[in-house]
Parts: C-alpha cells; sequence; structure tokens
C-alpha cells in the first residue's frame, strides 16, 4: 500500500549513485551501534510518541535517541544532526479468509523486533505492517528502506544494527542497572504429567514435612512442598529444592501468591525467579483458576471470602459498572510488573497545582534546555511524565465519527489510552537496588525517594517539594529529674500508629479468630472476614502520647535514666501526607500487614499538635556530654567497638552467607549488605536486630558504600547519608562519634574541622579536651537532630529548609491503598478527588469512582484549608 510522506520533498526515485552521493556529506555523522549503545526506537524522550503514533518516530542515527514529530526540530536545531530513521507501524484489516495467529501477523517482521503489540486488537481481523525509513533535514527528504543496494554499506550496516537493537531497558551487559524478570526457557516446552493431582483451595501443606507456610507448587507433578529454611527458625526444610534434584522438574509457584495479574515462579534449573507467560494454563492443569484468586497468607484463598469483603474488592470496587473518564488529568498508566506504586505515587503528586506548574508550566523552557540526553535528565523525564497525564493527548473517549472512518478505510487507528513511563521507572531509579528491579515496593518510600530527588534537582526557583516540608518538635524529658531538651528536624511524612488497642469491633474479632482457626484445622474455607474497625482519633492521639526513649543518658544526672519523647508541628504543611503504618513484624519476625479499617476524615484538624516550645516552669537539660568509655573487652559493648574497627581498620570482607539469610526472609539486598558489614560479620541473628532498629531510615535500601582507611569523605551525601542543614556533615559519622560517648555538638564541631574525615575528627576531639565543657549550646538549635529525612535535606543550602506554615485544618483530596500480605506483594491503586467527584486510578484503568475506600488506605494526601 502507498502511503504519503509525512513531509513533502525529494524525487521518488533517484540512482544508486545519486543517493550515495546524497548521503556523503553526512557520513561522518552515521554510527553503528555497539555494545552498551542504548537505542530508544521505541519512545520518544519527550513524549510518549512511538512508531505506533500517526506521526511516527524519528531515531537520531548518531544518538540513537528518539523523537516524536513535534520535538525532532528542536533536537535537529540542537545538534545539527540530520539523519534519522523514521519507523512507523501500520495496523491493516486482513482481507476475507486471511488466517491469523495468536497475535496479529506482521509484515516486515524483522524491522521492530520488540515493539510491543495491540492487545486490544483481534488478531482474526487485523495484521501489522512496519514500515522504515531514512529522513534527511532540514529537507526532510525521504528514502524508503529497504534499500540496501542502493545505500552506502555503512548505512545499510547501521540501519540493520539499529533495527535489530534489543530494549534499552532489558538486562543485556554487566554494565545494565535494570533488572527484569525473563521469561524461563521452560516456560513453553514444560511438561506436566496427567496424574489426576488437583490443588484444593485451601488447607495445603507440605508433602513431606506437614509444613503450611513458604510452600511450592512444581508445575510438572503438581507436588506441594516448602522452601529453603531461614535462620530465625522460619521458611521450610528446603524439600522443593530437594524434589528438583531428584526429578529434574524445573518450574514452581509459590502458593499464596498468585493473584488475576500473576504469581511469583521460580526456575530451579535457571537458579532465579522467572516470568511464566503461560502461567494461567500450567495452573489450570491442577484445578486452580488463577482469575479467582487473591494473594493470601497462610494459603487461604481471598476468594472464599464473600462478596465486597476482600480487601483486593473493596479498593479496586470490583464488581461495580464503573464509568471510564477521559482528558486532561485523567490518563492511566500501564503497570510495567509491579510498577504500580510508581503510578499510584505519581498519579497524586501531579495532582499537585505546584507540581503541575513546575514541570508541566515549565515544559518549554525544561525542553529546550535539557541536556543532550533527555532521557537521563530528572527535570525533563518528570515534565514529559506530567504532560502525559494532563494533557489529554493520551486519554481519549472512542468518537462515532472516528468509528466510522475506520469502517470505511482498511486502516484501523487504535486508540493510544494510557502511557507506559517505562523511561521514566528507568531513569528515576537508576543505581537503586530495589526501585530499578520488577519486584514490588513501598509506595511510602518510593515518595520520599522521588522528593529526595525533586530536592536534588532544582527547576526554577521555586521548589515544588516545598508544600510536603514541615518541622518536627521534639521534646524529650529525663523522668527522674524532668528536666527537658527541645530540638527541631525536617519531615514530610505524618506517620500515623494504628492503635490496634482501641478497635471498638473487639467482640466480632474475637469470634472471628475462633472461627478461622476451626476452618483451617478442618481444612474448610475460612469465615467471613472481619476486619478491625480503628478510630482515627486512637491513631492521632497515639501519635501524640509519649514514647521511651531507649538507652537514654541524662546529663541532668550525669548516667542513665528512663527518659521520653514527645512530638509535635513546629510547622504545619501546605499539602499534609499521613501514612497508616499498617506493615509490622509478627512474632516469628516475619513482615505482615495490619487488615484495618480506620474512619479518615474528610476534613483534619491536627491545630492541637502545634509545638509550644520550652514553657514556663520547664528546665532545660545541661549541654553536657556523657562520658567517654572505651571497652577493653569487645564483649562489653560489640557495637562500639564494631565502629571503631570501621574508623581504624581496613574495610571488613561482608559475610555473603549472612547476607543471603537476611535477602531471603524479604529485606532489600543492600540493606541486609549494610546490615552484615555495620556489625562486623557477627552473624545473621546480630544483623537482624540491624534492621529492625534502621528499617524506618529513608536511606535503609541505599546502597553500601565503604569508605577505604583514612579517606576523606568529601562525598559524604553518597557514603554515609548526606550533608545536612548548613553544609552538616553527614548524618550517618556524627552518629558514630555520638555513640562512642561524645556530646552532638563536639562530634559536629570535629567533623567540620577535620572536613569529614572520621580518623582524624576522633583524633581532633581527644586533642581539645576543653571544647567538651565550651560546647555552643546554640549549635542545637541549627542543626537537625536525629533526621529521618537527611539525604533529602542535602540540597537545601545555607539559608535552611524552606517552610510554608499555616493553618492545621486540612481538607482530604487523594489516598493510596495497597492490596496483599505486604510491601513486597500485592497491589497499590489511587483514589484522587477531581472537579467534585472521586476517581479511581488503577493502572491504565482511570474511572469515576462509586465508593471510594477511604477506610482501607495506606497513604493519604489532604491539602490545607484557607483560613
Amino acid at each position: 500500500m502507498q502511503r504519503a510522506a509525512l513531509f513533502s520533498g525529494g524525487d521518488a526515485q533517484m540512482a544508486a549513485g545519486d543517493l550515495g552521493e546524497l548521503l556523503v556529506p553526512y557520513m561522518p555523522t552515521i554510527r553503528v551501534p555497539k555494545s552498551g549503545d542504548r537505542v530508544y526506537k521505541t519512545e520518544c524522550a519527550f513524549s510518549y510518541d512511538s512508531p505506533d503514533s500517526e506521526g511516527g518516530l524519528y531515531v537520531c542515527m548518531n544518538t540513537f535517541l528518539g523523537f516524536g514529530r513535534e520535538h525532532i526540530e528542536r533536537h535537529y536545531r540542537k545538534t545539527g544532526q540530520c539523519v534519522y530513521l523514521h519507523l512507523k507501524r501500520h495496523v491493516i484489516e486482513k482481507v476475507p479468509g486471511a488466517s491469523g495467529g495468536a497475535l496479529p501477523k506482521r509484515r516486515n517482521a524483522k524491522l521492530f523486533l520488540d515493539l510491543e503489540t495491540n492487545s486490544d486488537l483481534n488478531s482474526d481481523d487485523f495484521e501489522y505492517e512496519d514500515e522504515a525509513k531514512l529522513v534527511l533535514f532540514p529537507d526532510h527528504y525521504e528514502i524508503s528502506l529497504p534499500n540496501i543496494e542502493e545505500l552506502p554499506a555503512l548505512v545499510t550496516i547501521a540501519c540493520d544494527a539499529l533495527l535489530s537493537a534489543k530494549s534499552p531497558y532489558r538486562k543485556q551487559d554487566p554494565d545494565s542497572w535494570e533488572e527484569e524478570l525473563q521469561a524461563s526457557k521452560h516456560a513453553k516446552t514444560l511438561v506436566q504429567l496427567d496424574n489426576g493431582v488437583r490443588i484444593p483451595p485451601s488447607g495445603w501443606k507440605c508433602s513431606k514435612c506437614d509444613l503450611r507456610e513458604n510452600l511450592w507448587l512444581n508445575l510438572t507433578d503438581g507436588s506441594v512442598l516448602c522452601g529453603k529454611w531461614f535462620f530465625d527458625g522460619s521458611g521450610g526444610n528446603g524439600h522443593a529444592v530437594e524434589h528438583y534434584k531428584e526429578t529434574g522438574y524445573p518450574l514452581a509457584v509459590k502458593l499464596g501468591t498468585i493473584t488475576p495479574d500473576g504469581a511469583d515462579v521460580y526456575s530451579f534449573d535457571e537458579e532465579e525467579p522467572v516470568l511464566d507467560p503461560h502461567i494461567a494454563k500450567h495452573l489450570a492443569h491442577f484445578g486452580i483458576d488463577m482469575l479467582q484468586m487473591q494473594v493470601t497468607e497462610n494459603g487461604l484463598r481471598d476468594n472464599d471470602v464473600k462478596p465486597r469483603v476482600s480487601e483486593w474488592e473493596v479498593i479496586q470496587e470490583a464488581g461495580m459498572k464503573l464509568k471510564p473518564m477521559y482528558g486532561p488529568g485523567y490518563t492511566g498508566m500501564k503497570n510495567l510488573g509491579n510498577s504500580c506504586y510508581l503510578s499510584a505515587v505519581m498519579q497524586a503528586i501531579f495532582s499537585i497545582p505546584e507540581f503541575q506548574r513546575a514541570y508541566v508550566g515549565n515544559l518549554p523552557r525544561i525542553f529546550d534546555y535539557s541536556p543532550l540526553d533527555p532521557t537521563q535528565d530528572f527535570n525533563t523525564q518528570m515534565a514529559k511524565l506530567g504532560h502525559g497525564l494532563l494533557s489529554g493527548q493520551y486519554s481519549k473517549p472512542p468518537m462515532k465519527s472516528e468509528l466510522i472512518e475506520q469502517v470505511m478505510k482498511e486502516e484501523h487507528k487504535p486508540q493510544h489510552n494510557g502511557i507506559s513511563p517505562r523511561m521514566f521507572k528507568a531513569f528515576i531509579s537508576k543505581g537503586h537496588p530495589e526501585f530499578s528491579s520488577n519486584r514490588q515496593q513501598d509506595a511510602q518510600e518510593f515518595f520520599l525517594h522521588l522528593i529526595n530527588l525533586v530536592e536534588r534537582n532544582p527547576v526554577g526557583s521555586e521548589n515544588p517539594s516545598d508544600v510536603f516540608r514541615f518541622l518536627v518538635e521534639e521534646r524529650t524529658q529525663c523522668c527522674q529529674s524532668r528536666k527537658v531538651r527541645y530540638t527541631e528536624r525536617v519531615d514530610y511524612i505524618m506517620q500515623l500508629p494504628v492503635a490496634m488497642e482501641a478497635a471498638t469491633n473487639k467482640d466480632e474479632l474475637i469470634a472471628y479468630e475462633l472461627k478461622r482457626r476451626e476452618a483451617e484445622a478442618a481444612r474448610r474455607p475460612p469465615p467471613e472476614l472481619v476486619r478491625a474497625k480503628i478510630p482515627f482519633s486512637a491513631c492521632l492521639q497515639a501519635f501524640s502520647e509519649p514514647n521511651n526513649v531507649e538507652d537514654f543518658w541524662s546529663s541532668a544526672l550525669q548516667a542513665k535514666s528512663a527518659g521520653v519523647k514527645t512530638s509535635r508541628f513546629a510547622s504545619f504543611p501546605e499539602y499534609l501526607v499521613v501514612q497508616i503504618k499498617k506493615f509490622t513484624f509478627g512474632l516469628d519476625w516475619i513482615p505482615k500487614k495490619l487488615d484495618v479499617s480506620v474512619d479518615m476524615p474528610d476534613f483534619l484538624d491536627i491545630s492541637h499538635l502545634r509545638a509550644r516550645g520550652l514553657q514556663p516552669g520547664e528546665e532545660e537539660l545541661p549541654d553536657i556530654a556523657p562520658p567517654i568509655v572505651i571497652p577493653d573487652d569487645p564483649k562489653v559493648d560489640e557495637i562500639r567497638l564494631l565502629y571503631f574497627r570501621r574508623s581504624f581498620l581496613v574495610a571488613l570482607d561482608i559475610d555473603e552467607s549472612s547476607v543471603m539469610q537476611l535477602a531471603e526472609m524479604g529485606f532489600p539486598l543492600e540493606a541486609c549488605r549494610k546490615a552484615v558489614y555495620y556489625t562486623g560479620n557477627l552473624g545473621a541473628e546480630v544483623a537482624f536486630n540491624w534492621i529492625i532498629a534502621h528499617m524506618e531510615e529513608p536511606d535503609f535500601a541505599e546502597p553500601l558504600i565503604i569508605p577505604a582507611f583514612g579517606e576523606v569523605a568529601s562525598s559524604g551525601a553518597a557514603a554515609f547519608g548526606a550533608v545536612g542543614l548548613d553544609n552538616q556533615p553527614p548524618e550517618e559519622m556524627v552518629a558514630i562519634i555520638i555513640s562512642m560517648g561524645f556530646q552532638r555538638n563536639l562530634a559536629i564541631q570535629a567533623l567540620k574541622a577535620t572536613n569529614s574525615n572520621l580518623e582524624r575528627a576522633l583524633e581532633w576531639i581527644f586533642n581539645h579536651p576543653e571544647l567538651e565543657e565550651e560546647s555552643e549550646p546554640a549549635l542545637d538549635m541549627v542543626n537537625v537532630e536525629n533526621n529521618a529525612n537527611a539525604n533529602i535535606l542535602a540540597e537545601t543550602g545555607s539559608e535552611g529548609p524552606r517552610i510554608k506554615d499555616g493553618s492545621g485544618r486540612y481538607e482530604l483530596f487523594g489516598f493510596i491503598s495497597h492490596m496483599g500480605t505486604s510491601t513486597m506483594s500485592g497491589h497499590y491503586v489511587c483514589h484522587l478527588k477531581k472537579e467534585g467527584r472521586w476517581v479511581i486510578y488503577n493502572d491504565l484503568r482511570v474511572c469515576a469512582s462509586e465508593r471510594p475506600p477511604k477506610d482501607l488506605g495506606y497513604v493519604y494526601f489532604y491539602h490545607r484549608i484557607p483560613s
């Protein structure tokens, strides 16, 4: 089929010699993609245009960056690059009688090997036709491909290499950081024994040891066996691995992870988690309908629960006829495989006017001043994502006129509803061991990670993250002397504990638990779920109550004593983010989620939590450092000695066996490495205690960077967290010196005097004993103590963080909900209030909400009510 050129210019036919002569001036700019080069042939760097789009995609033959029709001129003007490969995919209606396959048939299939197909098309009615041509700027002269005999050899080789290049997001070489689960080589040819095995809906147990947790179903013979053993006694006895060694049956699925979206599959032969594209078929062989199952705990199905009780059904508003929403602000995001946490957070972020103005409002300036590789620029990718969500360009309803036009013509023009945030996720998670993986993550942790990046990449004079920032006043009191100390720190999230003891339906909960245990013992379906109902006022009360301070040293008593700490708001943010701390640990230290209902208010007033500072009659704790105790025996104080070893000895070798024991419990790999390192390889149990004590820290899963002996920490932000307010030393290094018994002010003074060199700082302290008595109390007013978000403060500058203080009265405008038993699994959706009504954002689906489950949310977003 002949198609008109997008741009006019040039004759349709030229002799081979003429083509070669035409390309001679451009030959030095044409490159052949090498191993490690990223070829962006499926997505524009500035928009979500692709070869499927009406204007197709232009790929630079020098930088291999892709550009849509609206942005190609910008790249040409900025770089002077003239030769582009134009890619366009057409969807053609099949002629009557044509045979179809599993997917629409491709013409010129070699062109776009990894271009995703449109699953909405009926493969019996449509097929693909891929088209490629060289375009020369500025005249827009077009040379159709393939044209091998007429083109110079270098051009032919470059075009062929570009068309054959794999996606830049796949793990191709050691330099690639993006980890994506790959389809198992056994999935397509897996043999399943016809042995009549049917897996029951509940009551699973290992066929060799009767364990009921961490169970794996072998997809060849249907054996249910336990997984690996964990050092804390949980896990299993490794019978699933033993079975593979005996039989060679390679694939197994973890029972309890099966959902309509997929399941956790492990390949014993390939020794890694894998994807099974045929998982539904393989499970159906043993009588499991994955479309009817949800993630469960202890092997019980959620589909046995009565309608509209399962959180999966309630949160997603299943069973209701939800009206799809289209237009600006109603654009969905494709799930890339456990990327729903990112989608939910970004939908909420770009519903806030300050972020809309900062990125979408400044889009022309951001794009014009973007670096030569805009795929690696934070502000460019934020502006691109914001425009994709807010422009309405990728959220258009099907029009009757368009449907009639499609019937009249052969070509099918699919609606490009929704965007795929693959480039955004690739960049924003670069270098992060968890967010760069294909595993499910905590939406709250990703929110802090995003704010960190916003802080480090200023866009204009206004920082949009200012709207979340607030000051927390912490009042610490010695219980014996009654003296107090006031400090301030910066935070971005109000974390509310779940006050389980305040449940209003305790009798129902007790009765439900008895019925559940009876049903489990009898292997019957569980009873109808009863969810604990927690008053929001009780959670707020728990937040405001004093907490015990462990290992408190009272400067008034010159000894250890009991101490309590109370937190209040020294300022109220413009937008208040509230996290309900639903995730905790069971008695066996296995992470679990509290399935509770909290009656979150539409209107919130926390004015009574305003900090008051030092009150009349209160006496401050003296600013005296605790005595220095250096243990002679390492058993006296293992942790302090380890800090000395860390400071003065060569870097410790990390015990990888301990790391893997912790990682198998579900903790982030980098956090496990840090735990083992910071506890001096004393074993997994000691490292586990470190994890429990530090898992709330925002850099918990950041990569471990081990400093060399005597190394000057000039890049403290990378090695120890980050520099704090007023160019403060890294908080991690301050904590190390404090843990040795020195006063905080003295630690900061010593690190400042030695350019944050830990070894020299300790030597400086011993050479200035007089400063222990002359520490400046004023330092406490400037420094941020025990800052949970020290890495976010790194870029705030010497003037300190900008605070938008105001009223403590708020209105709810959005919330993110989580379904599943832990942050390591499950699914996230987002509800936002727009134009007076609630809207549910569930990946690509954007619909008017009929019954927003405000009581089951995980992270809530409130905006301040003007006074």
